[in-house]
């Protein structure tokens, strides 16, 4: 099944103010080399915006989502104007944290506190925009809180 066509798929994937990121390769040619990036990557083939998205985290962090727990929006492409791409947000456990397997694209990874990302002078700025865009949506939770007991 083909597609409309799209330049490709990010996630922006939360735990409490915290998010998802990757430091690029720095390699010439590379755009944004050096620069903290999120999940995702261009499209191949005919998938779709979701099965793009998917397929690179699983290919980047070796984490496998279910693809209920992701919504998704779309926004004009920096680097194919006239196409579009697409921002799925969706939230992380500790358990899915404690499972990433990074590839071997990008020099690191880490949690970030979104507003640290946010105003990261090596942040890739089109998506630091649409992180802003995303969030007056639908604001991140914080972090989940143990359950205390009363004796």
């Amino acid at each position: 099944m083909t597609h409309r066509p799209f330049h490709g798929a990010k996630l922006l994937l939360t735990h409490g103010p915290n998010l998802l990121t990757y430091l690029r390769d720095d390699t010439l040619g590379l755009p944004f080399p050096g620069h903290w990036d999120l999940p995702g990557g261009g499209r191949e083939g005919g998938e779709s915006p979701l099965d793009c998205a998917l397929r690179e985290l699983a290919e980047e962090f070796g984490l496998h989502l279910p693809p209920d727990r992701l919504t998704g929006r779309k926004f004009p492409s920096a680097s194919r104007p006239g196409m579009v791409s697409w921002l799925f947000t969706g939230r992380l456990t500790r358990t899915q944290i404690a499972a990433i397997r990074f590839g071997d694209e990008g020099q690191d990874w880490r949690m970030m506190p979104v507003a640290e990302y946010l105003a990261h002078p090596r942040a890739i700025p089109d998506f630091q925009n649409w992180i802003r865009d995303s969030l007056i949506a639908a604001p991140p939770l914080p972090e989940p809180r143990a359950a205390s007991r009363r004796p």
